[in-house]
């Protein structure tokens, strides 16, 4: 199947890209200028589970670069990290998760915050477990930084990319990581 060139596509059409990055290759899907999807390759069963359930049965069209987000996550991955910036996402979700997914995008680049303090400017800070599940389910990596949610001590918990990969966006960003915090690529 040829590759579609963003200007021969039907409008409403969910295109969809790979591309390699430096902690290993991505998906992204996109729709109309909006990013819904972006996840690391190795996790296609998830992926798949995703977009069947937001979307059904509807295919997507291969595209080089969609609405140039392809090359936006590519400067940013060769270091301008204000690249990602204002990227439009649609993630779906429940309203809970949709206002933690928010939140996780007011987080600054280089900055990490906890799970509690995510919760509490929620309005919430006991929802902590709620909050983590709902950043657990987070569908667009690295644009909605999930990564930069760590533990109350410090500590490096679970991301859907693994730990090695959480480590190394951290250190990309200019968070200071201590050592044994992961195997870096």
């Amino acid at each position: 199947m040829p590759v579609q060139r963003d200007t021969d596509v039907r409008p409403s059409a969910i295109l969809s890209a790979r591309f390699e990055t430096p902690i290993g290759p991505m998906v992204l899907l996109a729709r109309d200028g909006v990013l819904l999807l972006l996840e690391f390759e190795d996790a296609a069963d998830r992926v798949a589970r995703e977009m069947k359930a937001r979307f059904g049965a509807a295919d997507h069209q291969p595209a080089d670069d969609p609405f140039g987000l392809v090359s936006r996550l590519k400067t940013y991955f060769s270091g301008e990290l204000g690249a990602i910036e204002g990227i439009e996402t649609d993630g779906g979700g429940t309203v809970f998760q949709q206002r933690v997914w928010a939140e996780l995008k007011r987080i600054p680049c280089g900055v990490t915050i906890s799970y509690g303090e995510l919760a509490r400017r929620l309005g919430d800070k006991n929802a902590m477990r709620a909050v983590g599940l709902a950043n657990g389910r987070n569908p667009i990596a690295i644009v909605v930084p999930c990564h930069r949610v760590i533990g109350a001590d410090g500590s490096m918990t679970g991301y859907g990319g693994g730990i090695a990969r959480k480590t190394w966006l951290l250190a990309h960003e200019g968070v200071k990581i201590g050592s044994g915090q992961g195997e870096l690529f």
